[in-house]
This record gives structure tokens, sequence and C-alpha cells, in this order.
């Protein structure tokens, strides 16, 4: 057995599943205390072209759902709502008035990791965009979010106003992209396999359990 799991959720910030597979990811953890399990969130934008400013939300949803994918997203709403009360969570999907580009959001996080603070940090933007109806494209709701994490909300404001790591996160998910990431929340265990969707607690317990049976991949 491995001394520890680690695990890479790669995921964004606007995705109402990776809140939903955040929860079951913390309660998944619950359920095999014995093994030691390193979590590092990954950066993936579901829409990087998004200008910096970002779109209201209503009109970016009706073009992206209209049509054919109407029901389909009525579909995904009524599981997601269905969903959240056991997680804990609430989506005020009709008050989101902002569809931010989230490259912003993912340099906070990262900058959160660096401080041992990344797991209060996602759950401060996902509350932020989901439940809150707050713009977390917005330089001074971020700082604000980063300093409720324990974060300098000065000095991240400060480096939300310069590129700090813009180059780095947009390669680093690139290489995710390249290893066949399509889908976000994706769980990759020790580098060797992977779980995609917001899976039950069950199932990604499982899946750590099965991790620490194994080595890492090497690097």
């Amino acid at each position: 057995m491995t001394d520890k799991v680690s695990v890479d959720i790669v995921a964004d910030l606007v995705c109402p599943w990776c809140w939903l597979g955040k929860r079951n990811w913390d309660a998944a953890r619950k359920l095999v205390p014995e093994i030691p399990v390193e979590t590092v969130w990954r950066p993936y934008q579901l829409d990087p072209d998004l200008p910096r400013g970002g779109r209201p939300y209503r009109e970016y949803m009706k073009a992206k759902f209209s049509g054919e994918n109407t029901e389909r997203w009525a579909q995904m709403r009524a599981y997601l709502e269905a969903a959240a009360p056991a997680a804990g969570i609430e989506f005020k999907f009709d008050a989101i008035p902002t569809r931010p580009n989230t490259l912003n959001a993912h340099r906070v996080l990262r900058w959160a990791a660096g401080q041992g603070v990344e797991d209060a940090a996602a759950e401060g933007l996902f509350r932020a965009f989901f439940a809150d109806s707050r713009d977390i494209g917005d330089i001074q709701t971020l700082s604000q979010i980063a300093g409720a994490a324990g974060l300098d909300a000065e000095l991240t404001a400060e480096l939300l106003s310069s590129n700090q790591d813009e180059t780095s996160l947009r390669e680093e998910e690139a290489f995710f992209r390249k290893l066949g990431v399509t889908g976000v929340p994706t769980y990759i265990f020790n580098g060797r396999f992977a779980v995609s969707g917001a899976q039950e607690p069950k199932i990604l317990a499982d899946a750590i359990r099965q991790a620490a049976q194994e080595p890492p991949e090497p690097e």
C-alpha cells in the first residue's frame, strides 16, 4: 500500500457539477480516514474564450442551451437542484448575474494552495458564484473571497491587476486537455487512473482504496 494517495481534481469554478463533486469528494474522504490523501485542484476553463469581463448570465445560457439543448439543460438543472440539499449546498441559477471568465478565479485558487488554504478558497468561490450571486471574475470580489479564505486580500487584488501566473495556468490547463480531460470534474488518482463526473461518495472512496494499493506514476 502506498503511503499517501495524491489526487488531482480538474475543475472549473463555474461548473455546478464541480461544486457537487467537491462536496461528494469531502464526504468520500471521511469514508476512508485511514488513508492519507493529498488533494490538488487543477485549472480547467469550460469557456476560455469568454471576454475577461464575462457576459450576462441569462444571455450566455440562452445562447449555449437554446434549441435542442434547452431540454438537456432543464434536465441537468432539475437533477442538480434535487441533489444539492443532500450535499449541503444550494444553486440559485436564476440569480446569477454574470458568467465570468474564470482565469482570475483559478489564479486565486493557485495562490491559496501555496498558503495551504486551497479547500477554503475553492468552497468560497463555488459558494460565491452559485449561492451568493457574486461575480467571481471581478477583482474586488475575488480579493474579498481570498481574504475570507486566509489570504492577504490587498495583495491578492494587486496580483490580480497584473498578469502573475496567467501563462503557467494556461499551460497547466493545456496539459490536462492533452491528457484527454474533456469534462469536469475529473479526479486523477496517483497519476494512474481517472474518475470523471460528480460521482457518489462511495464510488470516490472505492477509487481512493484502489489508488492506495498502487504506487504513484513516476514523474
